[in-house]
């Protein structure tokens, strides 16, 4: 399913989307630092930017963005925020985050969050109409359950690109996996190295040793090598080269499994009000 872009930076095509298979996730990255770490991301080989409303951050990552001067190369990918699922909410605040990365389109355009106060047929509705208008390339959602997801694909008029997600090591997320590929689409993992806690895994960093590599490699190594896309956030220069070098070796399958027990833990980071009835 991987395929190489020119960049060497592995891709999955998912319903019409080719998604660099590792981006740079930006939560809770600020101001000038912000813009300067996306433009540093994609001189280094990242093709995949993601951000939302709720980041406050967008100005801030298109400006790394445009900086960077690979703009047409760059899949870029922002997040409608629950509180504005209502239609005209959604399509205005659609053009207010297009005016703010201050692009040509958004690339993939998300429903950060489902939203009970709003009937999911009128938000798809609204996402399918900012497609068919040009002011994203692809739609897709974010933290959707197989119930959500099904009621998603019945309403829509547009391919549905991707649903993401948090996944790592420490969670379960295989009936999650399982509804989103049933539709063609891709996942996208947030947390993949469960907010740092990866690095302190005992088994996590024993397979790394024996491939010279880091826990927190090994974490997102686990998940792309499920074809599954990873978008880790990180403030560190140097850590962004560390997070992108997880092609250049292979866990085996046993090792692939001694991974995949871990997510017994079942150790969800990111549960609010939002939050559907988790798979």
């Amino acid at each position: 399913m991987g395929h190489l872009m020119q960049t060497g930076t592995p891709v999955i095509e998912a319903n019409g989307a080719r998604i660099p298979l590792v981006g740079l996730g930006t939560f809770e990255l600020t101001g000038e630092s912000c813009a300067r770490l996306v433009e540093q991301a994609i001189a280094l080989g990242y093709r995949h930017i993601d951000t939302a409303q709720m980041y406050g951050n967008e100005r801030e990552v298109g400006d790394g963005v445009r900086a960077s001067k690979r703009r047409n190369e760059v899949t870029v990918v922002t997040k409608v925020q629950p509180g504005n699922l209502a239609p005209p909410a959604l399509e205005r605040s659609v053009k207010e985050s297009l005016a703010r990365l201050r692009l040509d389109v958004i690339d993939i355009l998300l429903i950060h969050w489902p939203n009970k106060a709003v009937p999911l047929a009128e938000t798809i509705g609204a996402m399918c109409k900012m497609k068919r208008e040009g002011y994203t390339r692809h739609i897709g959602v974010s933290n959707f359950n197989a119930v959500l997801l099904a009621e998603a694909h019945a309403l829509t008029t547009e391919p549905l690109v991707c649903n993401q997600f948090e996944a790592h090591p420490f969670l379960d997320v295989s009936r999650a996996i399982r509804a989103t590929r049933s539709y063609g689409m891709a996942v996208t993992a947030y947390s993949p190295i469960a907010r740092g806690d990866a690095p302190d895994d005992a088994v996590l960093a024993r397979i790394g040793a024996a491939h010279g590599k880091t826990a927190a490699q090994v974490s997102l190594r686990w998940l792309v090598q499920q074809q599954i896309v990873v978008i880790p956030r990180t403030r560190r220069i140097e850590r962004l080269a560390e997070n992108l070098a997880v092609f250049d070796f292979q866990l085996t399958d046993g090792e692939m499994a001694e991974i995949s027990a871990l997510t017994k833990t079942n150790r969800r980071i990111v549960d609010w009000q939002y939050s559907p009835k988790w798979d």
